[in-house]
């Protein structure tokens, strides 16, 4: 309904988004204060809102922040007051001073495009009419952060250039720096070192709060089912990880037919296909505070364009923090 007029918009997975309000199979559930509602003219469904206060995030942070988040609504704006006011009388009367949103319930799942809806979303990335943006302002939303894209694509023949290859070698050889790609046959140890690397590098990062160790082995389960292991690599020096950078393959690609259902048929064109996709993600990057600003993160996309950039794909990095 919201999106037939849009042919950029991938219908995502009906199991997987039953899954992201399903608190058995959702973590992030477990320390959110949460509602759901929906808007509805006669018996037609016209928008929904998930409100939220994040328990953890605020622990974290010292803040009383409420959020909202899976936003869909439209192009009304009574519709659209009436959901916005609906959050955030809720969260006001559990004593939030600030809300702040779109941010869904799944990680880095955040934020409404407000450029390029020329190119369609790729994996675990929104994408919204252009006339939601205009209903935030008109609700009173401010610019809470910019959230950057960037994107490359190897098949127009782009080569890094020698002084970057000499740069990096020097990396390597300075801090004694060797980069490997994830080992499938120790994926839960790797994904435990992804967690501890992330909560060491990021922990001054804006939106931040730590990632439990529980959440390792569903990390390494999802990553699993999708990623092309030479895309995911982690730094190290002198054989302890200092960094990593997690590239994903765009099954955006491959959902966009689907309608939303793996099955019947759906499931055969996912597993036939995953293996050939050319349009990636970079998706999450982290380098420990003692090797940042040391071009670590440069001998990383080296090692990346190394690894992926012979097929001609298309990559694309976000969300970046302006």
């Amino acid at each position: 309904m919201f999106y037939k007029n849009f042919d950029n918009w991938i219908p995502p997975l009906k199991s997987e988004q039953k899954a992201v309000f399903n608190p058995l199979k959702n973590s992030m559930l477990a320390h959110c204060d949460y509602q759901l509602f929906l808007l509805y003219e006669g018996k037609d469904i016209i928008g929904r809102i998930a409100v939220y206060i994040d328990k953890a995030a605020n622990a974290w942070q010292n803040e009383t922040i409420g959020s909202f988040g899976h936003y869909e609504c439209i192009d009304d704006d009574k519709a659209s007051l009436l959901l916005l006011k609906t959050a955030q009388n809720w969260l006001e009367e559990r004593g939030m001073t600030v809300m702040r949103g779109p941010w869904n319930f799944v990680s880095q799942d955040m934020g409404f495009i407000t450029e390029g809806f020329y190119l369609p979303p790729v994996i675990m990335s929104s994408y919204n009419p252009p006339y939601y943006n205009q209903q935030m302002k008109d609700f009173g939303f401010i610019k809470a952060k910019d959230l950057l894209v960037y994107n490359t694509d190897t098949s127009k023949g782009y080569t890094i250039p020698a002084r970057f290859i000499n740069f990096t070698d020097k990396i390597a050889e300075r801090y004694k720096i060797t980069v490997r790609q994830i080992n499938m046959k120790n994926l839960i140890e790797d994904a435990h070192t992804i967690v501890r690397l992330t909560n060491e590098s990021l922990k001054n990062n804006w939106g931040y709060y730590p990632i439990p160790d529980s959440e390792a082995e569903s990390i390494a389960a999802d990553l699993k089912m999708i990623i092309h292991p030479e895309a995911v690599l982690i730094a190290e020096a002198e054989g302890k990880a200092v960094g990593y950078i997690i590239t994903l393959p765009d099954i955006n690609v491959l959902l966009k037919d689907l309608n939303g259902r793996l099955f019947p048929f759906g499931i055969f064109k996912l597993l036939r296909g995953i293996k050939k996709i050319k349009r990636y993600r970079i998706w999450a990057m982290g380098i420990l505070e003692p090797y940042q600003k040391k071009g670590v993160s440069i001998l990383l996309f080296r090692r990346l364009n190394e690894a992926i950039a012979h097929k001609g794909i298309y990559v694309e990095a976000n969300w970046v923090l302006e």
